[in-house]
C-alpha cells in the first residue's frame, strides 16, 4: 500500500499518510524488551499457557479461541545460616526467631489456566488455579510457600479490538488478577516464590505493548494469602496507578512515566493483632527509561521514584501520622559482546532511602509495594528500601538450550539507624555501622526438551560489620550467627502443553 503512495502528487501523499497513520502505527510492533537482569515483566498471558490450536493435539487445530495451561514445578532448597527470621507460634504467642540449624525444604507448585477469547468478543474471561505446598522444612510453614487450592486469577474482560484505531484496543478487566509492571521492583508476581502476588479490582488498558504508545491503569485491593483457606482481598487497602509507555521517540529507547499509590484505612486499636493496621497514604510518581545505546552493544535500564504522603505509626497505643518522604532509584548498564555465546556483562547500582529516626515526624523508608526481590538478592534478603546496592554480573549462553549467569553483590544501609527489615535487625543508635555484607551467586538453566526445563543455583552471603555486630550467641529471640550463609536449590518445571519455547524467569 505504501509503495503506491509514491506515485501520487506530494500533497496527495501527505494527506493519504495522515489518514493512514493510525493504521500504520497500530500495525507495527514497537515493543522492545529490556536486557536488564530479571526485570523484564512477564507477559499478560502466563508463560506456561499455550493456545490450544498450537499444541500437540492435532484434533484441536481449529480451536483458536481457547488458551490452556498446566504447569508443575518442584524445587529442593538447602539453606544454612539463613538470616531470614521465622515466626514461632509453639508457645501460643508469636515470636520472631532465627534458624539455628540448616533447612532442607521441598516446594511443590501446580498451576492450571483456561482462557476464552475471540469467540464471544468483546467478552473474554480467564481462570487460573494454583496449589502451592511445602514439605520437610524445620520451621513453621509461611504463606510465601503454602497456598493450597487457590484461585489466583478469575476475571471477566471487555476487549474492544480496534477501539482506538487499527490494532489499538481498549481492554476493561474486572476480578482477581496478578500483575507485573515496569521493572518488577515495585509490582511483580514474585515468580520465583512458591506463591503468587495478586489483586482484586479493575484494570483498564488503552492500547497494547506492541503499539507505539499505551496507557495501563488499575485500581486494586491486594489479596491476602491464607495457607489452608480461600484468600480474601484486603478491604482496608487500595493500590492504584497508571503507566504510560512511549516507544516511538526512538526505535531503541522506551520511556515510561508512571504514578503509583497505596491507601490504607487503618484499625490500630483492633483487638486481634493480625488485624491491627495503621492509616497510610503513599503517592509515588516515577520515571523508567530503558533501551540501547545505538548499535554499539551497550544497553541500559533506569528507574527513579519519589514517594510522599502520610505514614501512620502507633506509639504506646496511640496512632500518630508522620510525613512520608522517600526516594529510590536504580541504574543498570550492560554490554553484549559479538560472540557465539552472547556474553553480556553489566554493572548496577540501586538506592532506596531508610528511616532516619523512629518517633520523629517523618518516615523516610521507601515502600517497595509489591515488588520482586530476586533482582536484589538470590537469597531473598533485600528489597528496594534502606539500601545501597552495587552489583556486577556476567551472563552467557554456551549452548542454545543452556544459560548461565554469575553475580557479585554488595550491600550497605542507607540509614544506619533505619534497620535491615528483611533480617529483622536494627540498631537505633547507629553504632553498628552500615556494611551488611556481600553475596556471590551462580545459576545454570537448561531447557531439556519441549516440556521440561531445570535449573540449579548456589548463593553465598558473607556478613559485614553491621550484621556481625548482632552475633551475641543465644538470646531470647533464639540463636543468631554471623557465619556465612549458603543457599542451594535445584528446580524442575514441567509444562503439559510445551512447544519448545524457554520458560526462563
Amino acid at each position: 500500500m505504501t509503495s503506491l503512495l509514491f506515485d501520487w502528487p506530494a500533497s496527495s501523499r501527505l494527506a493519504a499518510l495522515l489518514l493512514l497513520w493510525p493504521a500504520l502505527a497500530g500495525a507495527e510492533d514497537y515493543y522492545r524488551p529490556t536486557k536488564g537482569y530479571r526485570v523484564e515483566p512477564a507477559p499478560d498471558l502466563p508463560v506456561y499457557v499455550r493456545n490450544l490450536s498450537k499444541t500437540q493435539f492435532e484434533q484441536f487445530r481449529d480451536v483458536e479461541w481457547l488458551d490452556v495451561g498446566l504447569d508443575f514445578r518442584s524445587r529442593y532448597e538447602y539453606r544454612e545460616n539463613d538470616l531470614r527470621p521465622w515466626t514461632d507460634t509453639s508457645s501460643g504467642t508469636p515470636v520472631s526467631r532465627y534458624r539455628a540449624e540448616p533447612d532442607n525444604l521441598w516446594l511443590l507448585r501446580t498451576r492450571a489456566y483456561i482462557g476464552v477469547k475471540d469467540i464471544l468478543d468483546p467478552l473474554r474471561f480467564a481462570v487460573e488455579m494454583e496449589d502451592a505446598r511445602s514439605y520437610n522444612g524445620h520451621y513453621e510453614r509461611s504463606d510465601a510457600d503454602v497456598n493450597e487450592f487457590e484461585l489466583i486469577q478469575a476475571y471477566g474482560e471487555l476487549y474492544f479490538d480496534n477501539a482506538l484505531g487499527h490494532n489499538r484496543p481498549i481492554s476493561i478487566r474486572a476480578g482477581r488478577q496478578h500483575l507485573e509492571l515496569l521493572d518488577r521492583r515495585l509490582v511483580g508476581n514474585n515468580e520465583f516464590r512458591n506463591t503468587t502476588n495478586n489483586f482484586e479490582g479493575y484494570r483498564v488498558r488503552f492500547g497494547k505493548k506492541q503499539n507505539n504508545w499505551d496507557l495501563d491503569t488499575f485500581v486494586f485491593q491486594p489479596v491476602e494469602r491464607y495457607k489452608y483457606r480461600f484468600d480474601q482481598p484486603d478491604e482496608d487497602t487500595w493500590f492504584y496507578g497508571a503507566v504510560f509507555s512511549w516507544r516511538q521517540w526512538s526505535d531503541l529507547v522506551t520511556i515510561q512515566p508512571y504514578f503509583l499509590g497505596k491507601h490504607t484505612d487503618g484499625d490500630p486499636n483492633n483487638l486481634v493483632p493480625a488485624n491491627q493496621k495503621n492509616d497510610r497514604s503513599i503517592y509515588a510518581p516515577g520515571l523508567r527509561v530503558y533501551g540501547l545505546f545505538g548499535e554499539s552493544g551497550f544497553d541500559f535500564d533506569s528507574d527513579i521514584n519519589k514517594q510522599f504522603g502520610r505514614f501512620g505509626e502507633t506509639v504506646n497505643g496511640v496512632q500518630r501520622l508522620r510525613q512520608h518522604d522517600a526516594l529510590a532509584y536504580s541504574l543498570e548498564l550492560g554490554y553484549t559482546f559479538d560472540h557465539a555465546w552472547k556474553p553480556r556483562t553489566s554493572v548496577y547500582y540501586g538506592y532506596g532511602t531508610g528511616d532516619k529516626r523512629a518517633g520523629d515526624g517523618t518516615n523516610q523508608r521507601f515502600d517497595a509495594f509489591y515488588g520482586f526481590n530476586q533482582p536484589w538478592s538470590r537469597n531473598d534478603y533485600f528489597s528496594w528500601d534502606n539500601l545501597h546496592a552495587p552489583k556486577a554480573r556476567l551472563e552467557f549462553t554456551p549452548y542454545n538450550t543452556v544459560r548461565v549467569d554469575i553475580g557479585f553483590n554488595a550491600y550497605w544501609l542507607e540509614s544506619e539507624t533505619g534497620g535491615w527489615n528483611r533480617a529483622n535487625l536494627r540498631d537505633r543508635t547507629g553504632q553498628s555501622g552500615s556494611y551488611l555484607g556481600h553475596e556471590f551467586d551462580i545459576r545454570v538453566r537448561h531447557k531439556l526438551n519441549a516440556y521440561i526445563d531445570w535449573n540449579v543455583s548456589y548463593a553465598r552471603f558473607t556478613p559485614g560489620d553491621y550484621t556481625e555486630s548482632f552475633d551475641r550467641g543465644s538470646t531470647a529471640a533464639g540463636p543468631f550467627t554471623s557465619e556465612a550463609g549458603n543457599f542451594f536449590y535445584f528446580e524442575v518445571s514441567a509444562n503439559a502443553f510445551g512447544d519448545g519455547k524457554p520458560q526462563y524467569k
